[in-house]
């Protein structure tokens, strides 16, 4: 719809995202030069309501921005008191020293936090500097300039029929120009996703690789709380089927986080993650503290997991991308929200200047070489092969192999015995035909500890207005049921987190046909990752829609 008219909005930058990075370029940029116009957009309903995240947060990014914060407010008040980690089996569990680790893993002076709140209490910080933060404003294209550079985003657009063409009560939006754009989207952002297509900025990169993340939150028996208290898991339910692991974080108010976290590298295309973590929670070292308590939210997010190998080229003509939307999580430490605020501080050291110089739609090489010699580089290259050696030898020789690897580059300044191990294939290449598996049977949900997603879903407060177009869409409507659900057993079904696909037929099973549930999509993206035929495209919906996480 190129020739709609919009109301055009100029300003020095523009964000596209109001989660860590985003908000740490805001106020960032804001400290270095008080009269330079930013603005951020958000897509959720308000800032930090489709932020979801474990979280431990190490503060060494927030340290940086603003050193006081202890001082003002924050909702950052959890420290670690303790530090647990566990294998598991399937009635038992195994300590594992912590001794031996690597010192990057200890989380000494690290906080439990959500960092939902601390984006609202950091969006609070950028504008009394002076940022506009516009929320329900999702970005849905970018705009390019005369020399194909990224100038601006379309934002505000409302109303469209589910055939996308204008509705009775449409509204066109309006374009955001900036000299220069920081796309800070989170996971496989939609706008990222197309400028990594279109300036092939994973050319010289490994695949990008995902885990999915699903959390609950829990009320407690107060005599079972240990506020501070931090407990990881790796094993049972998931074995040798797939990578992953659990975390459960005692927070204030009696309040615990469990989640669990299932790469998706996984083979098996029978595999059912939601269902795993519900059958996890039954485990007696998780069921003990669970026991008595009631869930109050749950939510569910995709992970950026490639971590060094895989982060692409930051800089494109006009704009960088932060944070999640490059990927620096650090895998084994399962953090990245202290280098999505540092890689913001970073973009915002480069633009700067780059603006007072008079320069605008280039590339700001200085961010990316900030990235790749500095704090962001020193955390992620020391774990850079833990993941792909889990991903090749599996969980034992990763927690062997991958520990002495991370032991030995910390003391050795990053030279690996191992050198920069590949990741190989993508997520979606690595699942297989579903003849070369069988079914597998998941225990039924009791309604105390475990819940059917649909139930659950309902605890992420999502919602969609029903008469826009589906923001899940398909390149080819016939491959769903012409060729996944032959070759693969259309795992849509079954790696969504939220019930958002479903195989329907007849009473007498015939005439399967493929439905998308689009109302129950919490943003994961997990399907545009995983999708074996790559056929699915998540686009943006209108602003405001989507999951309405609390604390998260």
């Amino acid at each position: 719809m190129s020739d709609i008219e919009r109301e055009v909005m100029e300003y020095d930058v523009v964000i596209v995202g109001a989660g860590p990075a985003g908000l740490s370029a805001a106020i960032r940029i804001k400290q270095l030069d008080a009269d330079m116009n930013v603005v951020v957009l958000e897509k959720g309903s308000e800032v930090g309501a489709h932020i979801l995240s474990g979280a431990v947060l190490d503060p060494v990014g927030l340290d940086k921005l603003l050193p006081d914060w202890r001082n003002m407010g924050s909702p950052i008040k959890t420290e670690v008191t303790s530090d647990s980690f566990y294998y598991l089996s399937e009635h038992g569990q195994v300590r594992v020293p912590n001794f031996p680790m690597p010192k990057l893993m200890s989380n000494h002076g690290n906080y439990i936090v959500s960092m939902g709140n601390v984006c609202r209490w950091m969006a609070e910080q950028a504008e009394e500097l002076g940022v506009e933060i516009f929320p329900g404003m999702a970005a849905s294209e970018l705009v390019y300039g005369d020399r194909g550079e990224v100038k601006g985003v379309v934002a505000g657009e409302f109303g469209l029929a589910p055939d996308r063409t204008p509705g009775p009560n449409y509204e066109p939006g309006m374009e955001l120009h900036g000299k220069y754009v920081f796309l800070s989207e989170g996971v496989r952002g939609s706008l990222s996703k197309q400028a990594i297509s279109r300036y092939d900025l994973s050319a010289n990169s490994d695949p990008q690789k995902y885990g999915l993340g699903m959390k609950e939150i829990w009320e407690i028996d107060p005599a079972k709380h240990q506020e501070g208290k931090v407990v990881h898991t790796m094993g049972w339910p998931l074995d040798d089927r797939a990578g992953g692991g659990s975390f459960m974080y005692h927070i204030e108010n009696n309040q615990v986080y469990v989640g669990f976290v299932v790469h998706l590298n996984y083979k098996n295309p029978y595999l059912f993650p939601y269902m795993e973590f519900q059958r996890f929670k039954h485990h007696p070292l998780i069921e003990e503290t669970l026991r008595g308590g009631k869930r109050v939210a749950y939510g569910a997010r995709a992970i950026s997991e490639g971590g060094w190998q895989s982060i692409p080229k930051l800089t494109f003509p006009g704009g960088a991308l932060l944070g999640c939307s490059a990927g620096f999580v650090n895998v084994p430490r399962i953090k990245g929200n202290h280098n999505a605020m540092l890689s913001g501080i970073a973009a915002a050291e480069a633009v700067v200047p780059a603006i007072a110089a008079g320069r605008e739609g280039d590339e700001l090489i200085a961010y990316g070489e900030d990235v790749l010699s500095g704090p962001i580089a020193e955390d992620l290259k020391p774990v850079r092969n833990v993941k792909p050696l889990w991903s090749e030898y599996g969980l034992t020789a990763s927690l062997v192999f991958g520990g002495f690897d991370m032991w030995w580059n910390s003391v050795f300044a990053n030279k690996s015995l191992f050198g920069t191990m590949k990741h190989g294939k993508s997520d979606a290449k690595a699942t297989q035909r579903a003849d070369h598996y069988e079914p597998i049977d998941y225990p039924k949900p009791d309604g105390v500890l475990s819940f059917d997603r649909l139930t659950n879903v309902a605890y992420s407060f999502t919602n969609h207005d029903e008469d826009q177009p589906a923001h899940l869409t398909l390149e080819n409507d016939d491959i769903p049921v012409g060729f996944n659900l032959p070759a693969y057993a259309e795992p849509a079904q079954r790696y969504c987190p939220a019930g958002v696909y479903e195989i329907l037929r007849d009473d007498d099973g015939s005439n399967p046909r493929f439905q998308i549930n689009f109302q129950n999509c919490v943003h994961c993206k997990t399907c545009d990752i995983k999708d074996p035929a790559q056929n699915i495209n998540w686009v943006t919906p209108q602003g405001g829609d989507g999951p309405n996480y609390p604390n998260m």
